[in-house]
């Protein structure tokens, strides 16, 4: 009855986040369906060799490729092979599942295209659960008709993705001289951490069979899957298949096409860690959306939101800020107070701004 409880009390937090991890339809003064607001152009992302033995040199490339960019690519990371095809397999084999067979899982973090209670929608399918093995244990067994090695598949995965985290955020606090150097990656190994793992799958954009495919519209090429946003935990780390889609957008407002590599990992900078944890907007959260561009090849995703425990407090430490010449931007607030601010409003609004210091 404990482990249910637990289970039923992180998937409400769970369901109650995931409107923000979701897409949304793109506002006014964003990229309408076939048109463009700023010029979309191919751009190199920044690539962090972990293997790199000057720890200095890497640290540095770290804060700089979260600087210009806020999202970069990660290669020699440490996770075995094996590890991502077995979580790969087990989200292909779910996805394959009939309509009604996926539903089941529907209490455990499964949804299709309606997003949140704001009207938002994508063109896409998912899972969403909390990284908490308990909850993983008990809803594998409406997901999987294997849960054992479901779960196991799941966890695994978590510990390899968490592990990329924990390193990147090591090495951007040795990059900004603070004096804890587990100061960033202590909060999401806490036993009580926030953390969430995404399964995306995105239909071919000419699928037509409503059974297998229920998110599948028929519509044609350069169809919003996953609307403009940034992630609000600390940081992602993502993995997608070798079908094309993701795009992000540069400080300046320009998208540009992140060109897929299956055998390695991407980082986002989420906006905790652009404003709140030590960086008082040093680093820039990065916006980005998926477009279905391929009308025959289904586009699956996997992300690792890395995020502090609830009743952490949110606020710059103090090498990082230096008043009057560079005081703190923001009133400090907890994670759990960030997130209950964002259940009212949409993805593409600025959420943060409640929370900014007037100096009028």
């Amino acid at each position: 009855m404990e482990l249910k409880s637990r289970g039923k009390t992180l998937l409400f937090q769970a369901i109650l986040f995931q409107w923000y991890c979701e897409p949304l339809l793109l506002h006014k003064k964003q990229d309408k369906l076939g048109q463009k607001t700023k010029e979309e152009t191919t751009m190199e992302i920044p690539t962090i060799d972990l293997s790199m033995k000057n720890r200095i040199e890497l640290s540095k490339q770290v804060v700089k490729a979260c600087e210009e960019f806020g999202i970069f690519k990660v290669v020699n990371h440490n996770v075995p092979r094996e590890v991502v095809v077995r979580m790969e397999e087990e989200g292909a084999e779910f996805f394959a599942k009939s309509n009604s067979e996926k539903q089941q899982a529907k209490p455990f973090g499964y949804g299709c295209k309606n997003i949140g209670n704001n009207g938002d929608v994508g063109e896409l399918e998912y899972l969403l659960f909390p990284t908490n093995p308990q909850f993983i244990s008990e809803s594998s067994k409406s997901i999987s008709n294997h849960p054992n090695k479901f779960s196991g598949a799941v966890n695994n995965y978590i510990e390899g993705a968490k592990g990329v985290a924990c390193e990147i955020l090591n090495l951007v606090v040795e990059g900004l001289g603070v004096q804890d150097k587990f100061a960033l990656s202590k909060l999401i190994k806490d036993v009580e951490s926030d953390s969430l793992l995404r399964i995306n799958h995105y239909p071919p954009s000419m699928t037509t069979d409503s059974e297998m495919d229920p998110c599948a519209t028929g519509n044609t090429n350069n169809t919003i899957g996953f609307g403009e946003h940034s992630d609000p935990q600390i940081l992602t780390i993502m993995r997608f298949n070798d079908v094309a889609g993701l795009q992000a957008t540069t400080h300046d407002g320009i998208w540009f096409t992140v060109p897929p590599d299956p055998h390695n990992f991407f980082a986002l900078v989420g906006d905790a860690l652009q404003v709140l944890f030590f960086s008082n907007e040093r680093f820039t959260s990065v916006r980005h959306r998926v477009l279905i561009t391929d009308s025959l090849k289904t586009r699956t995703s996997i992300m690792y939101f890395g995020a502090p425990p609830l009743n952490c407090l949110i606020t710059p430490l103090p090498e990082m800020v230096k008043p009057p010449q560079n005081p703190s931007r923001y009133k400090p607030f907890t994670w759990d107070d960030y997130k209950k601010a964002m259940y009212s409003c949409r993805l593409g609004d600025s959420r943060l701004d409640p929370f900014k210091v007037h100096n009028d």
